[in-house]
């Protein structure tokens, strides 16, 4: 999988239906020894809030996406996850 594979597509989490965002201005954690991907950055959504307020990101785990499909990638994360309320809307 290749991150331009991914740009442009939209986030939900199967658990709640909640849409996460959408892979555009996004980073990847690359595993240096396989070449894989291990996690998915997300910059915050933001707003004009945004601009005066510290930059919050969602990590999310490679494991914890279930499917990618052609607009959508599906993730399964609860809503105890690090910074998941600030995402999901």
């Amino acid at each position: 999988m290749r991150l331009s594979e991914l740009i442009g597509k939209e986030v939900i989490n199967i658990l709640d239906g909640a849409r996460l965002g959408t892979i555009g201005e996004s980073d990847v954690v690359i595993d240096p020894r396989t070449g894989q991907i291990e996690s998915i950055i997300l910059p915050n959504r933001g707003g004009m809030l945004g601009f005066w307020m510290d930059k919050q990101y969602l990590i999310i785990p490679w494991p914890a996406i279930k499917k990618i499909g052609s607009e959508v990638v599906i993730v399964e994360l609860d809503n105890t996850y690090p910074n998941y309320q600030k995402y999901a809307y």
